[in-house]
């Protein structure tokens, strides 16, 4: 059965931040909040959690992860930024948006796109995926919670426990979000290309 600790959303508990990302490392599943829906996040380097993952979402092998970062010297670790790409990332993070964008060879092979090997990454402006993510000092490797019965993501942390109690293995309430993912933005050399519109103002990349 899942734990639920109850963080608060301005000031978490660095106690609670601390448990949080044990779990993580332990290879534990989280449902965390973010600034556009809660998400599933595991350590990047577990392939046991990730396939745990697939199976609550119900998705195969195709299914991108998103690497979700703290900030933009993070993501240069994992994804080839060129100067044009970088003054694009800077104006618009944190925000509700994630980037498609050639994978460094930091990335392992299972995370990338088979055929484009390209990576998703964004960098949340909420206050306690920030907090995780600075106590982890790497990126979490996570997933939109939207289950494969719905239609939008889940953000009620008590139903979200109420249906994945046995699922996963920490559920973070963070109080309600957004019930929209993330705009997906595709860059390349400057060029911007939106692939979902969520969250994110699409109209700064054309959409």
């Amino acid at each position: 059965m899942a734990q639920y600790f109850e963080v608060h959303p301005t000031h978490p508990q660095p106690r609670l931040v601390k448990r949080a990302v044990e779990i993580v490392r332990a290879g534990g599943i989280v449902a965390y909040p973010t600034d556009s829906g809660y998400a599933l996040g595991c350590h990047i380097g577990d392939k046991q959690a990730m396939e745990r993952i697939r199976r609550i979402r119900r998705v195969d092998e195709k299914h991108n992860f998103t690497l979700v970062c703290r900030d933009l010297s993070e993501i240069a670790t994992y994804a080839i930024v060129s100067n044009a790409d970088y003054r694009l990332l800077k104006a618009h993070t944190p925000g509700p948006y994630t980037f498609i964008l050639p994978a460094t060879r930091e990335v392992p092979r299972r995370l990338q796109n088979p055929r484009r090997k390209t990576i998703g990454l964004r960098v949340p402006g909420h206050v306690i995926a920030q907090a995780l993510l600075v106590e982890l000092n790497e990126p979490l490797m996570s997933s939109t919670l939207i289950l494969p019965e719905d239609a939008a993501p889940l953000s009620d942390p008590p139903q979200i426990r109420e249906r994945l109690e046995h699922e996963v293995d920490l559920i973070i309430d963070g109080g309600p979000c957004s019930l929209q993912p993330t705009t997906v933005v595709e860059l390349h050399d400057g060029t911007a290309r939106v692939v979902r519109i969520g969250q994110g103002d699409p109209a700064p990349f054309g959409g």
